[in-house]
């Protein structure tokens, strides 16, 4: 078996802004397994807030590549723990890899990943579509030029947080979810949750840090007017049971758990503790994005638009349209890049592997 990396800078659409920062380009790291000539392919970002570059990324999938092999007769869910060990625990590398591995499977057998995986295609909820922060003006902008979403989440943690949501609500009906990036006090959160629920906010996502105290988290669960859900909160299998009876649900993501073998193993844990279900995304590209959505039976609630986020792209996967996901019909996640197109989007200084090596 076969293993290529691709580094790419991501051109997004819009300066995107959260509590910690702002992007104007997202840099990410496309995995391509290829064996006897059927390819899979997976995704990851760069992310400084947890310290993964391409660099360490890179190393990482490195440690992989004498054990690739184990892919060719194996499950990605069972082969996991192994390549786990194989790559020192490196999560982000090891998501990009598993979400190739899946990929390369489904496509193998001519069966989309989810249906791999038993999972029953039905009822399954729509995508939110994320406004970062900005001015006022900005985000209702935002809001108007993607008009027709029946879900939308806001991202806070500024001075004016509850003004924003006002100003929004003026212009849709449509749900909001808001999202405080660790932002928020404890006392903050709970008094913000009351008018938030008025203005028909679905819930509250990770507004404590996570370094806040486990008393503050317990008050904010026991008083908030919303449900909250964790995402900081929650990266890997063990954070399940620590925030049950700290949050009503959890956001899980790909990258930080460690690819879509452990987010199967997490979001059936958290939904048998009574527990909301989400699945979120970085910004991304529809490699990624794909990958996530072959989840989608197993949430409650879905927030899939990092693409749509992106100005343009070298990769395809599947169709998300204003918040609805068409079921993947395609064998494995269903994505695919455009190697010519490719190029285009490269960071400065880097070499692309030869497609024919």
């Amino acid at each position: 078996m076969k293993m290529k990396l691709h580094p790419v800078h991501l051109p997004l659409k819009h300066p995107f802004t959260i509590s910690r920062g702002t992007l104007t380009t997202q840099p990410a790291l496309y995995v391509e397994l290829e064996h006897d000539g059927v390819v899979g392919f997976g995704e990851v970002t760069e992310n400084t807030y947890y310290g993964h570059t391409f660099d360490s990324i890179s190393a990482s999938l490195e440690k992989a590549r004498p054990h690739l092999e184990k892919y060719v007769d194996g499950d990605p869910l069972e082969v996991w723990h192994e390549m786990l060990t194989i790559v020192d625990g490196d999560m982000f590398a090891l998501s990009a890899l598993d979400i190739a591995a899946h990929d390369l499977k489904g496509k193998r057998s001519g069966t989309p990943t989810w249906q791999n995986w038993g999972l029953d295609w039905k009822d399954v909820v729509p995508s939110s579509y994320t406004i970062g922060i900005s001015s006022i003006e900005k985000m209702v902008a935002k809001l108007q030029e993607q008009p027709d979403w029946p879900v939308y989440k806001i991202k806070l943690g500024t001075e004016n947080d509850l003004e924003i949501v006002r100003r929004l609500r003026q212009h849709t009906q449509a749900k909001f979810r808001v999202d405080a990036n660790c932002g928020w006090t404890s006392a903050q959160a709970i008094e913000n949750s009351k008018e938030l629920a008025e203005l028909d906010v679905e819930f509250i996502e990770q507004p404590l840090p996570v370094e806040a105290a486990r008393e503050d988290k317990l008050n904010l669960f026991e008083q908030s007017a919303l449900p909250i859900l964790a995402d900081e909160d929650c990266q890997i299998m063990s954070d399940i049971e620590k925030c049950h009876g700290l949050y009503h649900g959890v956001n899980v993501k790909i990258c930080k758990c460690g690819g879509l073998t452990p987010a199967l193993s997490m979001l059936r844990q958290a939904r048998s503790l009574g527990m909301k279900t989400m699945v979120g995304c970085m910004i991304e590209s529809s490699v990624g994005i794909s990958g996530a959505a072959q989840l989608l039976p197993l949430l409650d609630f879905a927030d899939l638009d990092g693409a749509i986020l992106l100005r343009d792209e070298p990769a395809t996967g599947l169709q998300i349209r204003n918040g609805v996901v068409s079921m993947p019909q395609s064998p494995g996640c269903g994505s695919s890049i455009d190697f010519e197109k490719l190029h285009d989007y490269k960071p400065a200084g880097a070499t692309l592997p030869n497609r024919s090596s």
